[in-house]
């Protein structure tokens, strides 16, 4: 067990914005279809918040559920918390809401990680989570 890279964070973040995409899209049908056809305005409050939605329950939903996303998995990676253990609802969301912010300033909460002691990123630090790389045996470092 090591902790996650960058580099892995970053492959697993483009596989589950593809995921979160897909499923934005299925969520704008109904938007479009209230309105005849018509494209959607993308500031539109309710169209806003049920795109937020979306991206709040897969996040937090598999993290509290399964410890990881589709994309973590598919990169070998786990949330855990300080004991080891996958984080709640409630320190989920507290990861979630924290990733947010992480991205408000250009991404620096994410980049932090190469400058952290620990390699944690904000999100990591606020929400008392860590990032795990479990390699597959005989698999690249």
């Amino acid at each position: 067990m090591l902790d996650a890279s960058l580099a892995r964070r970053l492959g697993a973040a483009l596989y589950d914005g593809l995921l979160v995409l897909a499923l934005m899209f299925l969520v704008t049908l109904p938007f479009i279809a209230i309105r005849d056809g018509e494209p959607v305005e993308p500031g539109q409050g309710p169209y806003r918040i049920a795109l937020f939605v979306t991206a709040y329950f897969f996040f937090v939903g598999f993290w509290s559920r399964y410890g990881r996303t589709l994309g973590m998995q598919s990169w070998g990676l786990q949330l855990e918390t300080a004991k080891g253990e996958k984080p709640d609802i409630a320190r989920s969301s507290l990861r979630f809401f924290a990733a947010v912010l992480s991205l408000i300033p250009l991404g620096l909460g994410f980049w932090w990680q190469l400058w952290d002691k620990d390699g944690q990123t904000w999100h990591d630090r606020i929400s008392g989570t860590r990032l795990r790389f479990y390699p597959k045996s005989g698999a690249e470092l």
